[in-house]
């Protein structure tokens, strides 16, 4: 109230206080005030008319109606820029009042509510533009909030501009880099999408609906997504991966050493390796195929999609190409068919996709049972042995039961030679020990029944899983 008492008050300035109550008369004492700043606060019930009779606010027009749209920020705005006017009329000149003053009330108004309007639709330009680049802003959602907000400028500098020393793997849709959050020092594995291949968006969202309810220690564990734009401003998505220090299982059963390698000794996977990671895959096709609320089919299960973590468990990713299957309580393919074609990488797509027919829960198995023969074998399904008739399932089948040694990775059978002593612990590994050459029939079994042509003849992965179970007991039991 004593604010009245200031009769050469020219300035007022107490927006954004959000101040409660009624305006006060006595604020029209001050004369001298040019300048009121008002917005931002909550002030009730009408404008007192001394405010409205203030000499350098006659040419402020009612505001509110034309404003009232406007979202609040640019109402607080406006309102601070003209004196918070949206809370003054006009005020109508006297009759008694000269002609000169009546015309200079009108001139004065109309050039007030050209000036306002004009900043109001100023305000609107700059809020539409607002509201199209925030549509663009980083957008980031974590399937388990490790690490939250991550944006594209934090991606860019995790991997240093995604150097192509960061580089680790290249895929039909994407490359996979290796990054370091620096808010916690994390270090992940970020995968870019290729927008620009045709299928790659299609493939981000179909790996971010299948990861983002499934919980499983042999599924590769998702962090956050960035769906953003790039400095250039083209879209940039990507997925962040908890990182697998050891990385893909091809590298391991494939490897191909470059020259800035050359020198590090070749890393080998043994026969108690290999048994655990086929166990863990299979565990993580059950959970998928009989364990989620809605089965999930992968569609490209293969050994550069199968990642190793520090203590070597195997964790199955890429689901690019999954497919949900929902309401199937029968899996038979026959008289699906489907315009989808091919699905699946060369050598372990089952045959029945060839055909056009729908994905199902077989034709993971298929992929399966020759993920299991490659990893025994070291063969992969595309290598040049094969052609013509001649494929990794055949080759297998044919060797069947008395051959298995002869197709066997010959590192598992240089482990054997390096075991044949008596004192050794594994003994059981010679061939004085039959156990060794059990295990694999029993293995090979298993891969040629899983890739079957004929997907009704394929064994369902929960047996699979059961059967590798016991090889895995058998062998605990030697220890």
């Amino acid at each position: 109230m004593e604010v009245g008492n200031l009769k050469t008050l020219t300035e007022l300035d107490i927006s954004d206080n959000k101040l409660v109550g009624e305006i006060p008369n006595s604020l029209g004492d001050c004369t001298g005030l040019t300048s009121p700043r008002m917005g931002g606060n909550f002030f009730r019930g009408s404008i007192p008319q001394s405010i409205a009779s203030l000499g350098a606010l006659k040419a402020c027009y009612r505001l509110k109606e034309s404003l009232r749209m406007l979202p609040r920020l640019l109402l607080l705005g406006t309102m601070s820029f003209v004196g918070d006017c949206q809370h003054f009329t006009s005020p109508s000149a006297s009759p008694n009042a000269p002609r000169e003053e009546k015309i200079h009330i009108l001139v004065s108004s109309a050039c007030a509510t050209f000036v306002i309007l004009g900043i109001a639709l100023v305000m609107v330009y700059l809020y539409l533009r607002w509201l199209k680049k925030k549509v663009k802003e980083p957008i980031s959602t974590s399937m388990d909030d490790p690490c939250p907000d991550i944006s594209y400028r934090a991606l860019l500098k995790a991997t240093d501009d995604f150097s192509s020393m960061n580089l680790i793997g290249v895929g039909n849709f994407g490359s996979v880099y290796k990054g370091i959050l620096k808010e916690n020092v994390t270090t992940v594995a970020v995968k870019v999408l290729h927008l620009v291949h045709r299928g790659a968006l299609k493939s981000f969202l179909a790996e971010c609906e299948a990861l983002k309810n499934v919980r499983h220690r042999n599924l590769l564990k998702i962090l956050t997504v960035c769906s953003s734009i790039d400095h250039q401003q083209n879209d940039f998505k990507a997925l962040v991966y908890e990182y697998m220090e050891n990385g893909s299982l091809e590298r391991w059963l494939h490897p191909n050493p470059t020259p800035s390698h050359g020198n590090e000794p070749t890393r080998t996977l043994n026969f108690f390796q290999r048994i655990n990671i086929a166990i863990d895959v299979a565990s993580a096709l059950d959970y998928l195929h009989h364990q989620c609320h809605i089965p999930i089919i992968h569609c490209d299960l293969k050994p550069s999609n199968i990642l190793l973590d520090a203590e070597m468990v195997a964790h199955v990713g890429d689901f690019g190409l999954a497919k949900f299957l929902p309401g199937s309580s029968s899996d038979t393919v026959a008289n699906r068919t489907s315009s989808v074609g091919i699905r699946g990488t060369i050598g372990y797509a089952p045959p029945e996709y060839t055909m056009g027919c729908k994905v199902s829960r077989e034709g993971d198995v298929y992929d399966y049972g020759i993920f299991l023969l490659e990893m025994f074998t070291g063969l992969s399904p595309t290598n040049d042995t094969f052609g013509d008739n001649l494929t990794l399932h055949s080759f297998v089948a044919e060797a069947l039961h008395e051959r298995v040694l002869k197709i066997t990775d010959r590192i598992l059978l240089q482990e054997r030679e390096n075991h044949s002593s008596p004192n050794d612990p594994q003994h059981w590994l010679s061939a004085s020990d039959g156990i060794f050459q059990e295990c694999l029939v029993t293995l090979y079994n298993i891969g040629v029944i899983c890739s079957d042509e004929v997907p009704g003849r394929r064994m369902s992965i929960s047996g699979a899983a059961n059967q590798l179970q016991k090889i895995g007991e058998k062998l605990f039991a030697r220890g």
